[in-house]
């Protein structure tokens, strides 16, 4: 009966050394391969021992626990298999992961990975980590060694500090996962794009990622399974991906035959993966498709054209469909001062000998950099990247018909006509009589008009100029400005409105300036100019844009504002590079500054004032990301008495717009609360309020957050990017967004109350009720802007027609 007792306890203890924890192995345990598995703690991906279709070879692996088609989405010992079932793993004292067969202690595959307290878990994201009970680091992690295909988390890219690259390589046939021909590869270069290599020759190229697409491609949100994120310094360049959706399977794999890259989803009412995108989709996706300096055009019947100022480098060959002999300038260069640069629109910016500076991100400044090179003959700004330069052929380009970006190719001076640059010769005719008389009749129309100006209405085709004291403001001559920035040079002009063109420019005391001028074309005109005077002139405030002056002669009307550096908000919340600048705090932060801003202008003014066009592109950012509220052409002012206003002219932009105001034409200071609220929960989830899509529902971002927030899960609308998270001011903060965004301008707080809720945490807040516009859909997505920086038109609706006043 002892001996008994004895064998049965010793058996109790070799069972439990030899079975795993659920999602844990410990040194003094082992996995092995007779149906045992370590599970994710929220089962959703399972590690242990499997054999490809139609083999019997073993591997280890980890899978997607609920989905019946087994695909592994990382194999260990994949070019190392066990022949028979015999295999065990193990996680040694020192922290080595090891495969080794059951008779034998010989390593078929080991992590040479090292720790003091090691333990092996497999993470709900499906990354398999070695825990150093020391240290809060990861010792080793599957992540970081990546075979055919990532998940979201998992990083593509490289690390120059520590020598590291993190390719894909597909496996060598659906019956093999040992390591195949096929290699999708992140450019070294500084620039975001990747490239598929066969052996050492390239197949595909994406293009470089634009913040929305990757080279020119749908967004791939539209896709709704992964959302990339690009991070490119002068140590690295990553990309990383996460979910759309976490409710489904979802991987970027190399088909293992043909070794395409492609998206699959699991389907679940279909049991079965789905691709939902290839990179690989039409003839121009071929890499150098019609050779050096070739432009490739799916939508035209021969696919290879050569640009405008090239032509066929063979002609006789040109008229074959299938010709990739490549182009050649039309005319030599000679590196002349006379030399210019053609802009080409939608293209996927080339391949070839290029250099990145990432740290030069304007257009004027790129430019300067080429035109220093006499090799240079291209250069571009990439939306996310810096400036590009080339200095041979340029390869792979192709012509988009929605996205890519612009391409600037230098070209002699005959391609342009009278000059380099392509510019019409602005002809300056100054007679200082005529000038003098111009200047008296604008003085005098400015005192009768201020003589005779009433109250604001409160309705009427068009709203008033108000002029109601004296504005000292000072005024700049033409030829100053004209001066500063370089007489309104197309490499001085950073933006573009609905009131006109924005320059950079430099005065002679070296102050930077940002000018506004008034275009002919403009869809606003002398009532929002003169508004935009009367109203900024009267204003002084850390978080509203100064006014540093206006410039009125003959036909000309600009106002002269300090330059913000860092330019505006949207480019840093909906660009997903960009947006990695902005930490929590920061955001936070940026939020308080606009509430401030509001409040000062509808509370503690001399004037109370009606903003009417708040969106993140008129949030202007200094040298240190300090917001400046800007862009008050469509502003209207409020008497002492006033609360509400209503007006036949509603003027804005949608997605920002009240229901009340776009709808009725009534707008207050709820109008502009509603606007802000709106701002609030794209600065915290980082997505636009229009043109919002989720694969689950028809709700815009606002009924989005709504819909989290009755669910109990608004964290989920946090931007995946951001860095130094505070949960409860993040909380603190949706709530705040989603009581401004209320359908009943009643039901919204005042800003007082808003700042209150931001800078107090003891503040109990009432329950959000529905959105306005949380469901809408009907208008054409506009982000209409007259944003200094921003290319934007702003959005009108007229009910009536504009009398003239």
């Amino acid at each position: 009966m002892k001996f008994l007792l004895i064998l049965l306890c010793f058996s109790l203890i070799r069972f439990h050394d030899s079975l795993a924890a659920d999602d844990t192995i410990s040194p003094n345990q082992t996995l092995l391969d007779t149906g045992q598995t370590l599970v994710s703690i929220g089962e959703k991906f399972e590690l242990g021992f499997f054999s490809p279709q139609n083999s019997k070879n073993r591997y280890v692996g980890i899978w997607f626990k609920n989905v019946a088609d087994l695909i592994p989405v990382w194999v260990a010992n994949r070019d190392s298999p066990l022949l028979d079932s015999s295999g065990a793993l193990k996680i040694t004292e020192t922290g080595n992961i090891v495969i080794v067969g059951n008779q034998t202690d010989n390593f078929i595959w080991s992590s040479n990975s090292s720790a003091k307290y090691p333990t092996l878990q497999l993470l709900d994201t499906g990354n398999l980590v070695v825990k150093d009970g020391s240290s809060e680091n990861y010792a080793w992690q599957s992540f970081d060694h990546p075979r055919d295909l990532v998940i979201a988390g998992m990083t593509l890219g490289w690390d120059y500090v520590n020598g590291r690259s993190l390719n894909l390589t597909s496996w060598s046939s659906p019956q093999d996962p040992s390591t195949g021909n096929f290699t999708y590869a992140l450019d070294p270069r500084l620039l975001p794009q990747v490239l598929l290599f066969k052996g050492r020759d390239i197949l595909v190229r994406n293009g470089p990622y634009d913040g929305v697409r990757i080279g020119g491609d749908r967004p791939l949100k539209d896709y709704a399974v992964f959302r990339p994120n690009y991070n490119v310094n002068e140590t690295h360049v990553y990309a990383t991906f996460s979910d759309v959706d976490n409710s489904t399977a979802n991987m970027f794999r190399l088909n293992p035959s043909s070794g395409s890259p492609e998206l699959l989803r699991w389907n679940q009412g279909r049991s079965e993966w789905v691709t939902v995108y290839s990179v690989q989709k039409d003839d121009c996706d071929t890499y150098e498709r019609c050779g050096p300096n070739g432009l490739c055009d799916s939508s035209q019947n021969r696919v290879c054209q050569c640009p405008t100022g090239f032509v066929p480098k063979v002609p006789e060959e040109w008229n074959r469909i299938d010709s990739s002999s490549g182009c050649v300038l039309k005319t030599r260069l000679n590196c002349s001062a006379s030399e210019g640069f053609k802009k080409f629109s939608g293209f996927k910016l080339p391949y070839g000998e290029f250099s990145v500076n990432w740290t030069v991100v304007r257009n004027d400044e790129c430019e300067s950099i080429c035109r220093r090179n006499c090799s240079c003959l291209a250069y571009a700004v990439a939306l996310v990247g810096g400036c590009v330069v080339w200095s041979g052929d340029m390869l792979d380009m192709r012509l988009f018909t929605d996205g890519g970006q612009d391409l600037y190719i230098r070209m002699a001076a005959s391609e342009f006509g009278s000059d380099g640059n392509g510019k019409r010769t602005a002809v300056i005719i100054s007679v200082s009589v005529v000038a003098g008389f111009v200047v008296l009749f604008l003085f005098g129309w400015y005192i009768v008009r201020k003589r005779n100006s009433r109250r604001p209405s409160t309705g009427g085709d068009r709203d008033p100029v108000l002029v109601e004291e004296d504005v000292e403001l000072p005024s700049f001559g033409f030829d100053t400005i004209a001066k500063a920035t370089n007489n309104f040079s197309s490499t001085n002009k950073i933006g573009e409105g609905g009131f006109g063109p924005v320059y950079k420019g430099m005065l002679s005391t070296e102050q930077e300036i940002a000018v506004k001028r008034l275009s002919k074309d403009s869809g606003q005109g002398l009532v929002e100019f003169h508004n935009e005077i009367i109203l900024i002139a009267k204003l002084q405030h850390r978080n509203l844009v100064r006014l540093l002056g206006c410039c009125i002669q003959g036909e000309e009307r600009m106002l002269i504002y300090e330059y913000m550096p860092n330019r505006s908000l949207d480019l840093y919340i909906f660009n997903q590079t960009r947006g990695t600048a902005l930490d929590w705090r920061k955001r936070f932060d940026i939020i308080v500054g606009i509430a401030r801003g509001l409040l000062y202008l509808h509370r503690d003014s001399r004037l109370k004032i009606i903003h009417r066009d708040l969106k993140a592109s008129n949030i202007l950012l200094d040298h240190e990301m300090n917001p400046k509220i800007s862009d008050f052409g469509l502003a209207r002012i409020f008497r002492g008495d006033q609360t509400e206003v209503n007006t036949k002219r509603v003027v804005g932009t949608y997605g920002y717009m009240s229901p009340e105001y776009a709808i009725d034409g009534q707008f207050s200071v709820k109008s502009d609360v509603f606007s802000f609220g709106v701002m609030v929960l794209e600065i915290v989830s980082g997505e636009k309020n229009r043109g919002f899509a989720h694969p689950d529902h028809e709700l815009n971002l606002l009924g989005h957050a709504w819909k989290l927030w009755n669910e109990g899960r608004p964290m989920e609308l946090v931007d995946i990017l951001m860095e130094n998270i505070a949960k409860s001011e993040v909380l603190r903060c949706i709530e705040v967004g989603l009581l401004c965004v209320q359908k009943r301008p009643e039901d919204r707080p005042s800003m007082s109350s808003v700042l209150s809720m931001l800078d107090n945490e003891n503040i109990s807040f009432s329950q959000p009720k529905q959105p306005g516009f949380y469901t809408e859909r009907s208008f054409t997505e506009t982000d209409s802007s007259s944003s200094l920086y921003m290319p934007n038109v702003s959005a009108e609706i007229s009910f009536t027609k504009i009398q003239s006043r």
